[in-house]
């Protein structure tokens, strides 16, 4: 007769009683405590995140991105809002300082309006200036290799401004359209007779070249504020 296997189940083990909660004065003063400490993390948070929002003159406030369908991603061009009699004026901070710019609308208002509305939205906030050359800095592409834009192109505008130190243009492939986010600030005059396409001249470098000059490729843009006046 065969003999009974032992069992391999674990042994076992009693459950610990519970132990009775006894809300006396101490721990009623701890829960105070502990919730008046959550009350001003969460009001602290609050407060930081309007400290980053960044500022919309109330010449701009109608203006309202296409629709995103991704991040850093819209299914078509952004709305106009502009106007090419507004003196529009754009701030980017970056890494290495501010960058003061006079952006030109009445040359180039869709150009104009398109980086309005980005840079109002945060679109450009955080993102790298990719190339950085003897003459040129270059940065609005979300990938951060130059391959990248919003979903979208923007037509052609001409310029008779001359390319020059603090010109900025739309960067565009050679033989391709003018890219919709992707613009460059030219550090010294464009080499050689200077471009033989449409670069879309939108905006001049009105202070702040000596900033332009220092820009390296692992510098970002912090945010761009935009000036009505």
């Amino acid at each position: 007769m065969s003999q009974p296997r032992p069992s391999r189940r674990a042994p076992a083990v009693a459950e610990e009683a519970e132990v009775p909660v006894v809300w006396n004065r101490q721990t009623w003063i701890a829960l105070v405590v502990m919730a008046a400490v959550i009350a001003v993390v969460i009001g602290t948070g609050v407060l930081i995140e309007k400290d980053l929002e960044q500022p919309v003159p109330a010449a701009l406030a109608s203006c309202r991105t296409s629709t995103q369908i991704a991040p850093h991603q819209f299914l078509g061009p952004q709305p106009m809002c502009i106007t090419a009699s507004q003196t529009l004026t754009a701030t980017i901070s970056t890494s290495q300082g501010d960058v003061v710019v006079q952006l030109h609308p009445e040359v180039a208002p869709v150009t104009v309006n398109n980086f309005v509305v980005l840079a109002i939205h945060g679109y450009y906030n955080g993102l790298v200036f990719w190339k950085a050359e003897d003459w040129v800095v270059q940065t609005g592409d979300p990938r951060g290799n130059g391959t990248g834009g919003p979903g979208y192109n923007l037509p052609e505008e001409p310029s008779n401004d001359a390319w020059d130190t603090g010109a900025l243009g739309m960067a565009r492939v050679p033989g391709g359209p003018v890219n919709g986010s992707q613009f460059f600030i030219e550090k010294a005059p464009w080499p050689g007779a200077g471009p033989t396409a449409t670069y879309n001249r939108f905006g001049t470098v009105t202070s702040g070249m000596d900033k332009v000059q220092a820009i390296g490729v692992t510098d970002t843009i912090n945010s761009i504020t935009i000036k009505v006046s």
